[in-house]
């Protein structure tokens, strides 16, 4: 379907309330012309629609008019630059970017990945941060895994004493 036609599905679904349908149109459209920064902001108006300030902030990213309040909100969600790069779903080079302003927020957040992983990265081979995802990680994943275990003890307990009870 032409870009036309799924706008003016956007601006008839929005009209008709629903809100959720014209945000997935939003998001399929975003996701075949990336580089269309108008398409971001109609995403970002959805999402004020869903009181969801870092939403907004993620696709207002690479406009100069965005507001500060959202693009923090967006920064503190996805606080490290891997995150930052593939929330962003842009794809190619920062030169394809309509704006200077726009080819100017790319280049940093690639830099800052770049630096963050310790090798180059590009927007077409967007890296996992697992390495710094992981620095907590492995507490947090013994404690879960002990947490279950003492849920499974618990539960052979309760079994095994009524089992006992029935034959008493």
């Amino acid at each position: 379907m032409p870009l036309r036609d799924t706008l003016a599905r956007v601006d008839a679904d929005l009209a008709a309330g629903r809100v959720p349908v014209a945000r997935q149109r939003l998001r399929g459209l975003v996701s075949s012309f990336p580089h269309d920064l108008m398409l971001r902001q109609r995403l970002a108006e959805v999402y004020r629609l869903y009181g969801e300030p870092a939403e907004a902030g993620r696709w207002m990213y690479l406009e100069q008019d965005r507001d500060a309040a959202e693009t923090s909100a967006f920064e503190a969600r996805y606080r490290t630059a891997p995150r930052r790069m593939r929330a962003l779903a842009w794809q190619g080079p920062e030169s394809l970017a309509q704006t200077a302003f726009a080819g100017e927020q790319l280049a940093a957040v690639r830099a800052a990945c770049s630096e963050a992983m310790g090798r180059p990265v590009d927007w077409d081979t967007v890296p996992s941060d697992w390495k710094e995802d992981s620095s907590g990680t492995s507490l947090t994943d013994f404690l879960a895994g002990a947490g279950c275990l003492v849920a499974v003890l618990a539960f052979l307990a309760i079994w095994v004493n009524g089992l006992v009870a029935l034959f008493d």
